[in-house]
């Protein structure tokens, strides 16, 4: 028996499972006799050690193997991306940098891989190469894409143009750790990237402690990146251009000696010789870059290698795995058999992994903890007397937001659209707009709380961010505008419905309703984001507040508070409306779903059914004239109707921190029985789902159509069918 034969008989047991070992690389035996990260600490010693250069080669090569076979065991997955910048990866870990982010879900694969090596996935019983194949893109194992369920991994990860959030998010809490993010060439083509990091740069000068980390490889998924044709030197002064101080560049093709045609090559066709040439560059590189952005410089590494390097297939073809590309194909097994390692090699990867950093990234990642938050105590809600004058809803919350912002200093509310113009000046007066310039007049200083690009995407990824990361935030925007940060606010309640700890939930504030800007036109009339709340409430964890009024929405977000790994979604008016309940009723709404307003008995009942605030308007008209008739009303205000469905019809259980209060059918009926149901809402019919599905009576609803520009709430009402006189039509003919 050879030695190595020998080895692969004894071999570790976490290898169990690795289907080709290869001979030692080249001066293993004299740069392999010792881990280059010694027992006790958390990094290498030197950039320029020739043992540390040596062993970051072997880990990124230990990770295109093992993105190559577990990828292939399912003939699915994208081994390409992340096999093309396998050395920064590596670099990073070995300089005991983990708090990694990703904006590229396609780079899955690299990670769980990374999570295995550093033992990071015993947490959810993986503990070999075997099961790491079994439970690759297998429920309850290792998704496609990145997730929060897995230990180690700080984010989620799918559209594109969302991981710098994630890592400034990270950096604004945590300012003395690294949070790098891989940002692919393909993905830099989303605006949001750039206009994120250039908006938050300018608002926290001094917090530079987030890397990205440009992948470089010439090719999107299925086609050369719009960013190919780019010289090295339009590249670096693109970042220059959008405000980065320091842009550190290797590029493979300065150490190929293997005349490789085209502007990108693959470095893991080089000699040996100029592989550990290339691997030191790069080890170096971002060790500069690391140390830059820790020292107050806003940096970038990119690293220049051709797609696919080192794995089955080149360029867009590395990209994805297709149903011929098994364990069995000739290609995957050439190409594993090239990158096979020894099972001395594994275990020295192994012993780095784990000692990089402290410990695994399960043990040691910031998302691993639950961040401390100041305590905020009892909140000085203020309740109006019912019947009183009428108040701005927005305003009442607004109030309560400055407490809890002077409370907790790295409480953040963001807003794209100017909070003045959705009656909350009073959150600017109290926290102050974040700018550096001083100016009174407007509310703005270095220093606030309230983060104000003009962009919905960076408004919500921030406060997204930043509740995933652990601590406090609301996003405010106008409804009609909402919809183009929702990707983001939608990829993290997914994401903390599957955490492994308690985050305060993130909630927004959506304000400017359709109703109220007739004279906007229906470019600024778009409830129809409501569909995708309703939608997303059968996800368990997701709870849009519908308040009546000022007395109400303070309740709403005062329970907001309180509430952990949800979503929670307040929308209302910002006009001065009717006081219509107490605190006492809104605190049963959030417990039951609603709360009936009003209730006149008669020789038949019509329920009406109502979301929203505006909305009661017409429903009180209606109400009126049917009582005169002798025709009983019971009016309802559906203020949290995720509490109205049946238990079955949500995942709830599925969710952790898991909300399991749903209204029975004996209290169903007490609110919503009757000879007559209207469901009405001005937004979109889906939100009154649960009520229609539960409901045996005769039914209609009446919901938002689409805009127009009209003088007044009432005159677009109208033009949507959202009348006291067809409200009262409709209910007489369901009686008959």
């Amino acid at each position: 028996m050879t030695a190595i034969q020998e080895a692969i008989v004894n071999k570790p047991a976490f290898c169990d499972g690795i289907q080709y070992f290869g001979e030692e690389m080249p001066e293993f035996e004299k740069f392999g006799k010792s881990p280059a990260i010694e027992e006790g600490k958390d990094a290498i010693a030197s950039t320029t050690d020739p043992a540390a250069v040596f062993q970051t080669l072997l880990y990124a090569d230990a990770l295109r193997y093992l993105i190559l076979q577990v990828t292939a065991s399912k003939a699915s997955g994208h081994p390409g991306g992340f096999a093309s910048q396998a050395e920064a990866y590596a670099s990073l870990v070995m300089l005991g940098h983990k708090n990694i982010i990703t904006e590229v879900g396609h780079h899955a694969p690299g990670f769980y891989s990374a999570m295995f090596l550093d033992r990071s996935l015993e947490d959810m019983g993986i503990e070999t190469v075997q099961q790491l194949r079994d439970r690759f893109r297998e429920k309850h194992g290792l998704l496609g894409h990145l997730s929060g369920y897995i230990p180690g991994i700080l984010a989620p990860a799918g559209p594109l143009g969302q991981g710098q959030h994630f890592a400034m998010a990270a950096a604004l809490l945590h300012r003395d750790k690294l949070f790098p993010f891989t940002l692919g060439d393909g993905g830099l083509g989303e605006p949001y990237i750039m206009s994120g990091m250039g908006h938050f740069h300018t608002a926290y000068p001094d917090v530079t402690n987030f890397l990205p980390v440009l992948v470089w490889n010439g090719y999107s998924q299925e086609h050369h990146s719009m960013v190919s044709t780019k010289s090295n030197e339009q590249m670096i002064n693109y970042w220059r251009g959008n405000g980065f101080e320091e842009v550190i560049l290797v590029n493979a093709k300065d150490y190929d000696d293997q005349n490789q045609p085209g502007d990108y090559v693959d470095s893991t066709a080089f000699s040996f010789e100029k592989r550990l040439e290339f691997t030191k560059a790069v080890l170096v590189g971002v060790d500069k870059a690391a140390k830059s952005a820790l020292g107050g410089k806003l940096t970038v590494f990119i690293i220049k290698q051709l797609k696919g390097a080192g794995v089955h297939a080149l360029g867009a073809k590395s990209h994805n795995l297709y149903p011929k590309d098994t364990l069995d194909a000739p290609h995957i097994i050439s190409a594993l058999k090239t990158r096979a390692l020894s099972p001395a090699a594994w275990e020295l990867v192994r012993t780095n992994c784990v000692n990089a950093g402290g410990g695994p990234a399960a043990k040691t990642a910031v998302t691993e903890f639950e961040l401390p938050l100041p305590d905020l105590g009892e909140l000085p809600l203020e309740e109006y007397p019912v019947g009183g004058d009428a108040k701005v809803s927005t305003t009442a919350m607004g109030r309560l937001v400055g407490k809890v912002g002077e409370i907790d200093k790295n409480y953040l509310v963001t807003n794209a659209d100017g909070n003045e113009a959705s009656g909350i000046a009073n959150i600017n007066q109290a926290l102050k707009i974040i700018h550096p310039t001083v100016d009174d007049l407007y509310n703005q200083a270095p220093g606030g709380q309230v983060y104000e690009p003009l962009s919905e995407d960076a408004c919500a990824g921030l406060a997204a961010g930043i509740a995933l990361m652990g601590g406090r935030t609301l996003w405010c925007s106008y409804e009609s505008f909402a919809i183009n940060g929702v990707p983001i606010w939608q990829t993290v309640t997914q994401a903390i419905a599957e955490l492994r700890r308690p985050t305060p939930s993130t909630i927004t504030l959506y304000t400017a309703g359709a109703l109220e800007q007739g004279r906007n036109g229906w470019t600024h009339q778009r409830p129809e984001i409501e569909a995708y709340f309703a939608a997303m409430m059968r996800n368990g964890n997701v709870f849009p507040l519908f308040p009546p009024d000022a007395n109400s929405i303070q309740v709403c977000y005062d329970w907001a508070l309180t509430t952990k790994n949800k979503g929670v979604v307040i929308t209302a008016s910002k006009s001065p409306l009717p006081i219509r309940t107490t605190f006492e009723q809104t605190r049963q709404a959030l417990r039951d779903g609603a709360i009936v307003l009003h209730e006149i008995p008669g020789d038949k009942m019509v329920v009406f059914a109502v979301i929203g605030d505006m909305t009661l308007m017409p429903v009180f008209e209606a109400a009126a004239f049917l009582e005169t008739e002798q025709i009983g009303v019971r009016i309802v205000s559906v203020i949290n109707p995720r509490r109205l469905y049946r238990p079955s019809d949500v995942l709830w259980d599925t969710c952790s921190q898991a909300d399991d209060g749903f209204l029975d059918d004996a209290a169903f009926a007490k609110l919503f029985d009757g000879d007559a149901l209207v469901g009405v809402t001005g937004g979109a019919s889906g939100m009154l789902e649960p009520i229609m599905l539960r409901s045996s009576c005769k039914r209609d609803t009446f919901a938002w159509k689409r805009g127009e520009t009209t003088a007044s709430a009432g005159e677009l009402m109208a033009f949507n069918g959202l009348t006291a006189q067809a409200l009262t039509k409709r209910a007489q003919e369901l009686l008959h």
